[in-house]
């Protein structure tokens, strides 16, 4: 295993916290870089003393980074959106962290995209993604390129959105129900990306696509979320006609605001056919039953002491 100090960039984020968590149990010093370090303050109290440090940076000011990385053994880039700046951010941020990871000579660097990374994908986030793998590859041949599926955990905010609907809510609207998604665990595709970053010689200028144990479409996900708070919303897939509406103009609470949220949801979010997974890295991925209930009791009505009398 290489020891030493490992930069992560984005690990104050949802993905972070839990890969910051990985390398410090895996006692790694853990550099978070953040545009705002105080936004990552909250890991230091997981390492030991001195384990953890924090540096000012932005992926888009190459000069920053470069500093951000200097030193470092191994290099992780999380950093990505939903809408924004796909371009600074996916593609010209991507870069960034990778040329300075090779001036850096870094042993390692791993770089997380998503599954559907197309430089010809009809979405922007998509293009951008698949831009931004091309630069790291172009600036840094041997990085692990990472593409997890959409992810599952206690701080998400795709399972979580869909409880909160079923808790509030008579009728649970969903567009695009028969989209299917391939959930990963958060904790599983950080256990990935340690692993990567630490034991770089197996998976150095490799290419995989992460995701969970079940292939759920949109329609079922939400009706299994409901199911799992003991609730019971009526789960109506609307027509495209009227998502693109929505999508539009947002006027539905819950659904996509953007157009690009929904050029996204047009296409499957599972892993490709022969793509490496979880399994390369010894790793069993664990479904959504055996983790979600854990937190998703909050959404219950009397919470863990709730019984559902409906049922």
């Amino acid at each position: 295993m290489m020891a030493g100090l490992v930069t992560v960039f984005g690990g104050g984020g949802f993905l972070g916290r839990y890969v910051a968590q990985e390398l410090l149990r895996r006692r790694a010093r853990v550099r978070i870089a953040e545009r705002r370090p105080r936004d990552a303050w909250f890991i230091k109290p997981l390492g030991a003393l001195g384990q953890t440090e924090f540096v000012a940076a932005d992926v888009r000011r190459r000069e920053g980074v470069i500093r951000a990385v200097d030193g470092s053994d191994a290099v992780i880039n999380l950093v990505g959106i939903l809408s924004g700046d796909f371009q600074a951010l996916h593609v010209d941020g991507a870069r960034h962290v990778a040329e300075a990871a090779a001036i850096a000579q870094a042993g390692a660097l791993v770089h997380v995209s998503a599954i559907g990374a197309d430089r010809e994908s009809p979405s922007a986030y998509g293009r951008s993604k698949g831009e931004g793998e091309a630069a790291v590859r172009a600036a840094f041949p041997g990085a692990t390129i990472v593409r997890p599926s959409v992810l599952f955990g206690q701080e998400d905010d795709f399972v979580n959105r869909f409880a909160r609907m079923a808790s509030t809510m008579p009728l649970v609207p969903v567009i695009r129900g028969g989209t299917r998604f391939q959930p990963a665990w958060v904790k599983d595709v950080a256990v990935a990306i340690a692993e990567a970053a630490l034991n770089p010689g197996a998976y150095a200028g490799r290419t995989y696509e992460l995701g969970g144990p079940e292939v759920l479409s949109m329609a079922a996900l939400n009706r299994w979320v409901a199911e799992a708070i003991g609730r019971h919303p009526r789960v109506t897939e609307l027509p495209d006609s009227l998502g693109a509406l929505m999508a539009r103009f947002g006027f539905l609470p819950g659904a996509p605001v953007t157009w690009e949220q929904w050029q996204m949801l047009q296409q499957d979010n599972v892993v490709a056919a022969g793509a490496e997974g979880f399994a390369a890295f010894g790793i069993q991925p664990s479904p959504l039953a055996a983790v979600a209930p854990q937190w998703l009791v909050k959404y219950r009505r009397h919470g863990r002491f709730g019984q559902d009398l409906a049922a």
